[in-house]
């Protein structure tokens, strides 16, 4: 593809160099320049791709993209852009063949149930015999492969690549997480949402985004359209307080659940069982007979949410049964590991103190004895929500241990005793200890007969980011390994 054809779109472009120049590929990374390629120096949070531009020209660029004026003896090698990554995404779209055109996208937003609810949403359209692309926390599938993700929501020039491997592969939709980050960066700059999806809006990310009112903002993005048209349809949580607040955006069509009584998708005659939830929900096209595996008030806002936005996609009210009934687990939500012990062992990715409120509600629910929390709070992440933690886990459970949880840079044991002070003013039985693995088997070999331990904050991730390196760390398999040492044995 030529320059010129690639570049022809991007606003406010300033300087272009041989117009003519071929581009056989694009990148924002340097390690994967080769011959011909385009790169994008984008200066990010941790790294500055301009730093990189000398190694990028050695493997083969044949121009770089910058928002920066251009060095003298680069002049005739340097497009110059004012918004870099709105660049990316646009060149990206061109250069795969706007894969867009020949899908539909479900965007899915807010702190917690993103992962749950696009699971939902994908098996509903599984279902329907719509062949989709997933993209979002535990995994992005494209076509027959799943792929582990990197980010929540990927650079744009990478969903562009897998949009147009979804579009060989014979996919018509995508469904994803969209990110506050992505939302905030624009990595989604250009992508024209069919629905777009609000869960909730909790503590979470206040680092990145220093307060509430710029959290919701860029989560708002996603109903206002960046760079496109606002979505066809907006749908919106009426339970939550932020979600509320959407109800002004410009979607031409707007459908709201939960269980508030003015909402258009709700549940009645709702049967929570241990096992699952039975009820029939109610729907501007009807009712959906639910018969879910998936437990919990939580699980039954996801569930509402991925009705919603499938009926907005006009999927089948049956289709959305079936969809909805198929689903019997999400990957590190409330995933239960059972070598034949006579007590429930969960593992669940809550890691703000809303979503501990949320797993630990539902683990109470089920528990015939004690409730048993192991938990800890992220390294570099926003030090005012840890308080918050220790306070929901010490409130909630009947003991809480506290450890450690992607420290990453800063000491474990400061970032225990941030914790500490929530889970002391609790007032509850707890202990302390730094070693994840260690926490988690004196959890498991504290439990008895009827008890519920819920493994919190890591879920999916098979991995421990420390300071210097990051090891593995699978809470699941550690609990099944402590299990069977402790001569427990499914079917036993």
């Amino acid at each position: 593809m030529k320059l010129n054809e690639l570049v022809r779109g991007l606003d406010g472009l300033e300087t272009v160099p041989d117009v003519g120049a071929e581009v056989a590929s694009l990148a924002y990374d340097s390690r994967r320049v080769q011959r011909g390629t385009l790169f994008f120096a984008i200066q990010g949070e941790k790294a500055d791709g301009h730093a990189f531009i000398p190694q990028a020209l050695e493997r083969g660029a044949v121009a770089v993209v910058s928002e920066r004026i251009p060095p003298s003896d680069l002049a005739s090698r340097w497009v110059r852009v004012p918004q870099i990554r709105r660049a990316l995404s646009t060149a990206g779209r061109v250069f795969f063949g706007q894969p867009d055109l020949r899908l539909k996208l479900i965007g899915i937003t807010g702190t917690n149930g993103k992962t749950t609810t696009a699971f939902l949403v994908d098996s509903i359209l599984r279902a329907a015999g719509i062949r989709a692309g997933l993209f979002g926390t535990i995994e992005y599938r494209v076509g027959d492969r799943a792929l582990p993700a990197l980010n929540t929501t990927p650079e744009s020039l990478d969903l562009w690549s897998y949009f147009a491997q979804t579009v060989d592969a014979g996919g018509t939709a995508v469904v994803m997480e969209v990110s506050s980050h992505a939302l905030a960066q624009e990595r989604v700059w250009g992508f024209p949402y069919s629905v777009a999806v609000f869960t909730n809006l909790t503590r979470d990310h206040l680092d990145y985004h220093k307060d509430f009112e710029h959290y919701y903002e860029a989560k708002r993005r996603l109903f206002e359209g960046l760079g496109t048209p606002p979505p066809q349809w907006a749908v919106i949580n009426l339970d939550d307080p932020w979600g509320r607040k959407l109800l002004d955006v410009p979607c031409p069509h707007r459908l709201t659940y939960g269980m508030n009584s003015n909402a258009q998708v709700k549940v009645k005659h709702l049967d929570r069982r241990h096992n699952g939830l039975e009820g029939t929900i109610v729907t501007p096209a009807g009712k959906v007979q639910l018969a879910s595996s998936l437990v919990g008030r939580a699980n039954l806002a996801n569930i509402l949410a991925a009705t919603a936005a499938s009926i907005a996609y006009g999927i089948p009210l049956e289709k959305i049964e079936e969809g909805l009934k198929d689903l019997k687990a999400v990957p590190g939500r409330f995933e239960r590991i059972d070598e034949g012990q006579p007590f429930l062992v969960v593992v669940d990715y809550a890691h703000t103190d809303d979503a501990l409120r949320n797993v630990l509600s539902t683990a109470r629910e089920l528990t015939r004895n004690r409730l048993i929390v192991v938990f800890g709070c992220g390294g570099e992440r926003d030090r005012a929500k840890r308080p918050l933690m220790g306070e929901a886990a010490g409130s909630l459970s009947d003991l809480a241990v506290l450890t450690s949880d992607n420290p990453r840079g800063e000491d474990p044991l400061l970032i225990m005793s941030d914790a500490l002070v929530g889970l002391q003013k609790a007032g509850k039985p707890y202990w302390a200890e730094v070693d994840r693995e260690t926490a988690i088997r004196k959890a498991v070999e504290e439990a008895r007969e009827g008890d519920v331990v819920v493994l919190a904050g890591k879920g999916h991730e098979t991995y421990q980011i420390l300071k210097d390196r990051t090891i593995p760390l699978d809470d699941r398999e550690v609990a099944r390994k402590i299990l069977c040492e402790m001569g427990y044995r499914p079917g036993a």
